[in-house]
């Protein structure tokens, strides 16, 4: 792990330099002149100080609005296993019909509806023995991913509702109900038993789900992150820590609110991901 990890360090190094370079001759300005430029930085650095380990956060200044398609992704596959295996993965969508509402806006049939990031940030982690881990998120995301996941390890922020109207946090877990968040295949509301079409169902069920805060609004604790051993997190605000385990660990905070019933039943139906409509399940 810990080789992969300086491997993607340095190919985000790389493409972080690849901007244009500019040749001109540099002269000097008055004080006055400097003092009429305003501006902001294309990246900000942070050093932050945590309690094992020492933490530098690169955030760049900039707004993505995006709609990708990735037929397959298989990350951390070691030890005779993979921590995220996924396929037909989509960030954004496109509306069905007319007058379809997400995120208080209003689309017609065909529109595409975006992955909304604000200012990408990578983060690396140190310790004592060097580069304990790294990870890439958003300081405010928001959207729908899409995804046919077999293998998950991290953190869904789902709810589920029965039919007495009760509310329940998702539970991530393995075939058999015990509950885990590393490489969990089944998701349901009782750990420790887990009833196919009763009280759990496999994670290729859930087939989309919008990422973001409440009221249609942002999040700021949208991130995947890649660590040599377990270690925390710290939140954008620093109020809270995050603890992660060894390996892949994606965060994917949500609002929404999924029936049980329906979820173990059929599972959330799939957006319209490609521009030909593959219906509600894809493939």
């Amino acid at each position: 792990m810990r080789h992969h990890a300086y491997g993607y360090a340095a190919l985000i190094t790389f493409c972080l330099g690849m901007v244009p370079v500019a040749q001109a001759e540099l002269e000097p300005i008055s004080e006055s002149a400097m003092g009429d430029v305003t501006g902001q930085a294309f990246m900000q650095v942070e050093n932050i100080t945590g309690a094992a380990h020492e933490f530098t956060r690169m955030t760049l200044g900039m707004d993505v609005d995006t709609r990708v398609n990735i037929d397959d992704v298989q990350v951390g596959q070691i030890g005779g296993g993979t921590d995220f295996s996924a396929q037909h993965v989509a960030l954004g969508h496109i509306a069905r019909v007319d007058g379809e509402q997400f995120n208080g806006v209003t689309y017609n049939a065909g529109d595409a509806i975006p992955f909304e990031a604000r200012k990408p940030y990578i983060e690396l982690a140190e310790d004592s023995a060097g580069l304990a881990g790294f990870r890439m998120g958003f300081e405010q995301a928001r959207g729908s991913v899409s995804s046919h996941t077999t293998s998950f390890s991290g953190d869904i922020g789902l709810k589920f509702e029965d039919n007495t109207g009760a509310t329940y946090d998702a539970v991530l877990m393995d075939s058999a109900g015990v509950a885990t968040n590393k490489r969990a295949s089944h998701m349901g509301i009782s750990p420790g038993s887990c009833v196919s079409g009763t009280n759990c169902a496999p994670l290729t069920n859930l087939r989309s789900i919008n990422v973001g805060g409440e009221n249609n609004g942002f999040t700021d604790g949208f991130f995947i992150g890649f660590q040599r051993e377990e270690m925390d997190w710290q939140s954008l605000d620093g109020a809270n820590t995050i603890n992660v385990g060894q390996g892949v660990f994606i965060n994917l905070p949500t609002n929404m609110t999924v029936g049980l019933e329906a979820f173990v039943n059929g599972g959330v139906d799939r957006l319209r991901t490609h521009q030909v409509d593959m219906g509600t399940n894809l493939f």
